[in-house]
């Protein structure tokens, strides 16, 4: 009986090592060229949500612009209560007032990149791919700092 409860649960702990391996063995690493590949061909983000209570076009603020979309994917979505889970992406559309996209801006969740500042990765995007400033700029860290108590997540709040 404990040989059959050990071997169970060796068994279990196997499945949970080979799953977790193969969930994020697509994801990327904090590289922007990655991240947008990840997010445009490989998971598209806009077949993503948006969080239950910011649907659809909102209005924004500098330095994002004065409207915007945010998609999140499913490890986002799904994240009960701050920190979000490892994996997590939230894409933000940048609109004029014309609600004509100009940028798109990416947080990441990359465990071990940046502990001080949520390990989050940042990406600011032009609409053809190319990534800056991305990484850790300051700019990103200071702003959404100021919700550091929600996971630096600025656009959802968590019940």
């Amino acid at each position: 009986m404990k040989k059959a409860k050990i071997a169970t649960s060796i068994m279990i702990i196997a499945a949970f090592v080979v799953f977790g391996s193969i969930v994020f063995a697509d994801m990327p690493g904090p590289d922007p060229d990655a991240l947008w590949n990840y997010i445009t061909k490989v998971s598209p983000y806009k077949k993503w949500s948006f969080w239950p209570d910011h649907q659809g076009m909102q209005p924004g603020r500098a330095p994002h612009g004065p409207l915007h979309k945010v998609y999140v994917n499913d490890r986002a979505l799904n994240s009960v209560r701050p920190p979000v889970q490892y994996g997590s992406i939230a894409v933000k559309e940048n609109y004029d007032k014309a609600k004509e996209l100009k940028a798109i801006t990416v947080m990441y969740k990359v465990n071990g990149f940046n502990p001080k500042d949520g390990d989050w990765f940042w990406a600011k995007y032009t609409l053809d791919g190319k990534a800056g400033p991305f990484g850790k700029p300051q700019g990103c860290i200071g702003c959404h700092g100021t919700r550091a108590k929600n996971d630096f997540i600025t656009v959802h709040e968590f019940k």
